[in-house]
């Protein structure tokens, strides 16, 4: 069984570093077990969450035609929509069953870009994003303690470059033929540092334990589920897991919607394992790699 405990950072404080010692015990022992967490009172709250739901389902409730006007074009860029069956996150099996909305870099994206919906949208994303990418700064605060680092080591890394915000819809209806192994979202891992994902009721994502079995995860209307991704166990030598992890097709009577927030280190980041997840004598498992070439590979192959 996966066991995902739920880390409190109400206690957060840069003040009293008696805190933030505390809160890296926590998170180390969740990453290093099953690499995922559910972390509450991280800055973002229950209002900044709701109106970013609201407007991924006034989006995704708009006709094909005009969702179109939003059209992804490419991994470079990573911007836009895509409509169902486009990407593969597990290349091996069949498209995804879900529509997405992905917002690179969002804090310096161009605010007249014709394929914003609507002013609105752009607006409410834009707040989204920034409120997310504070609370993904306080995690790295308390990974640097965790890991001995200097405390901005793994913040200066994250202008935003690379970092993500995706709405993503699994309609209740409207999908037909599912092939066998089909999924709403295939199995994977992220590519990057960390992922924060808002769950909006409907459950769906499932998390993969040690001997390759699966687990749902619940949704809690007050905890964001955070998980590692590729780039944090390179970063480890593997103490904190990039785990595999899926999401099943909505054929139901409700839609569901989700929020991720990819928080991926910048092109040029070196990434090579740290000193202090070597023990004496230890080798590194993995080269180093700049986190822009690693992501690249990663979203190219995806959308084959």
């Amino acid at each position: 069984m996966v066991f995902i405990p739920a880390i409190d950072f109400a206690s957060y404080d840069e003040g009293n570093p008696g805190s933030i010692t505390e809160l890296a015990k926590q998170v180390s022992d969740a990453l290093s077990t099953s690499g995922f967490m559910k972390i509450r009172h991280l800055g973002i709250s229950d209002e900044d969450i709701a109106s970013a739901f609201a407007m991924s389902a006034w989006f995704f409730g708009r006709s094909e035609e005009e969702k179109a006007n939003s059209a992804y074009t490419s991994a470079e860029e990573n911007f836009g929509y895509q409509g169902l069956g486009v990407e593969h996150l597990d290349p091996s099996k069949p498209a995804d069953l879900k529509q997405t909305f992905t917002m690179r870099d969002l804090l310096r994206h161009d605010p007249e870009d014709p394929r914003w919906p609507s002013a609105a949208f752009r607006d409410t994303a834009t707040d989204f994003y920034g409120k997310c990418l504070e609370g993904a700064y306080r995690i790295q605060r308390v990974f640097s303690e965790a890991l001995s680092q200097d405390k901005e080591f793994f913040v200066q890394y994250h202008s935003g470059e690379n970092v993500s915000l995706r709405f993503l819809y699994y309609p209740s209806s409207g999908v037909s033929d599912i092939q066998s192994e089909q999924l709403g979202a295939g199995a994977h891992t992220d590519y990057g540092m960390i992922t924060l994902l808002f769950q909006h009721g409907v459950s769906g994502l499932e998390v993969q334990d040690a001997d390759g079995n699966w687990h749902a995860v619940a949704p809690e209307h007050d905890a964001i589920v955070i998980n590692t991704g590729d780039l944090m166990e390179r970063w480890t030598n593997g103490r904190y897991r990039s785990t595999p992890h899926r999401v099943q097709p909505k054929i139901g009577s409700e839609d569901r919607y989700s929020i991720a927030m990819f928080v991926d280190p910048d092109t040029a980041t070196p990434v090579r394992v740290l000193d202090s997840c070597l023990a004496p004598g230890e080798t590194a498992r993995f080269p180093e790699v700049t986190a822009g070439e690693h992501i690249q590979e990663r979203i190219r192959a995806t959308h084959q």
